[in-house]
């Protein structure tokens, strides 16, 4: 299990993120936050087809933009979100053992192995 904390004021300023995404183009078919033991830290996974269509570059800059409105807590920074394809490797794994649907769930996943893969630790927002 993750010794870096995952607090709940980061669950919820991210939930407030995704939702704001959700009112725009960048449709948002994953999001979870994973725990890497290797740097022992979270990282904010968010998967789209925005990033397949305009690049990651052009995705990060969206969500900053995005982050410049009111609504989003102001707190939040890029520093520890990492956009990805859809087809990236590890959404398709996790996709094998879960989807939550299009609402955010709020899923802890601890401890657990999808084809020989370990999941140390990951709080799932949306898995479609």
């Amino acid at each position: 299990m993750a010794t870096t904390a995952l607090v709940k004021r980061d669950i919820q300023e991210r939930k407030d993120l995704i939702e704001a995404l959700d009112k725009t183009e960048f449709k948002v078919d994953a999001s979870l936050w994973f725990y890497s033991s290797d740097s022992d830290e979270w990282r904010l996974l968010i998967a789209s087809p925005f990033v397949e269509e305009n690049g990651p570059r052009n995705s990060y800059g969206f969500i900053r933009s995005v982050l410049a409105q009111p609504s989003p807590p102001s707190g939040i920074s890029l520093k520890n979100v990492s956009v990805l394809s859809p087809k990236n490797r590890l959404i398709k794994l996790i996709k094998t053992a879960i989807s939550t649907g299009p609402d955010i769930a709020g899923i802890r996943f601890t401890r657990n192995v999808i084809n020989n893969t370990l999941i140390e630790d990951a709080y799932i927002y949306r898995i479609l």
